[in-house]
């Protein structure tokens, strides 16, 4: 497995298969795919990389994964787009990718590092506490054609 920086050809791959894991395993509607784009395009367009990155988890030359860092504000990160396709899980790669982010951003300066998640998201939700991230905010809500609990974390970094 290789992580390296994102490309914009990427969306043909990225968009897909986050709409197309989270239709199977979820039932999100096509909303989820345009969410998806809106924040890859909005990435590819204006991304500082002094303050942004992005990485592509790849093996043989076939993308299984991603992750974001975006700045929220000037202090705080915002992770984003984190998928590992099913067929890769189980091998740490996960974990590996969070810490890849959560260093990047801390030796960007950034004090915290904070994310939007659904409690449906379980594997992804215990990697976040087993990690040290807090779970500040979980409310109901109905999103993507599904009634969700949207989940709210953050890790200090400094």
């Amino acid at each position: 497995m290789t992580f390296r920086d994102i490309v914009p050809s990427d969306a043909d791959w990225l968009v897909p298969a986050h709409a197309v894991h989270y239709a199977r395993e979820e039932g999100f509607d096509d909303t989820f795919g345009a969410l998806v784009a809106d924040i890859l395009a909005a990435f590819l367009r204006e991304r500082d990389p002094d303050r942004e990155r992005a990485w592509i988890a790849e093996e043989d030359g076939r993308p299984l994964g991603s992750i974001f860092c975006v700045p929220l504000d000037e202090h705080t990160a915002k992770l984003r787009l984190f998928l590992l396709l099913p067929e890769a899980r189980g091998r740490g790669l996960g974990r590996q990718m969070l810490a890849l982010c959560t260093e990047w951003a801390r030796a960007r300066g950034y004090a915290r590092m904070v994310l939007w998640t659904h409690e449906s998201h379980r594997a992804a939700c215990a990697l976040y506490a087993r990690t040290g991230w807090s779970l500040e905010s979980s409310k109901p809500v109905h999103s993507f054609g599904q009634d969700l609990v949207e989940q709210h974390w953050s890790i200090a970094l400094r």
